[in-house]
């Protein structure tokens, strides 16, 4: 089966994304970022630079999979999309920053896509095999 462009398209911004983040980890100084992913996620006790350095090798992971129209790469970027938009929505709720509007709305875009998009990931024996398990 012929790969979506939506697929490539969103690969292609993580992997923009990937990049900067790595970029502004080793390349700025994060005095003007009060809240770090760490914060944001919950687990202040962590440093952020090694975290900044697993999450993109974890996107990096992910979005490998979903390029490549792998299953598993599949659902690790609903996982993803469904982690990350919760993440979103939260601090769009306790922080009132708009900022994070466009996180969730990109995390809920990313979500459905795939989903309208799932046959694509899936064999036509797995496809099968998913209709009759109901």
């Amino acid at each position: 089966m012929k790969k979506p462009i939506g697929v490539t398209l969103i690969s292609y911004f993580y992997i923009f994304g990937i990049t900067a983040l790595i970029f502004t980890t080793f390349f700025f100084q994060q005095v003007a970022n009060k809240i770090g992913l760490v914060d944001r996620l919950g687990i202040p006790d962590f440093p952020e630079e090694l975290f900044r350095v697993l999450l993109a090798i974890v996107t990096l992971i992910v979005i490998y999979g979903y390029m490549n129209l792998k299953a598993w790469g599949f659902w690790l970027m609903v996982l993803y999309s469904i982690s990350f938009g919760i993440v979103s929505y939260v601090i769009l709720l306790s922080y009132n920053k708009q900022l994070f509007i466009g996180n969730f709305i990109w995390s809920a875009i990313v979500l459905i896509y795939s989903i309208m998009t799932h046959k694509s990931f899936f064999s036509t024996k797995d496809i099968k095999r998913i209709k009759y398990a109901k």
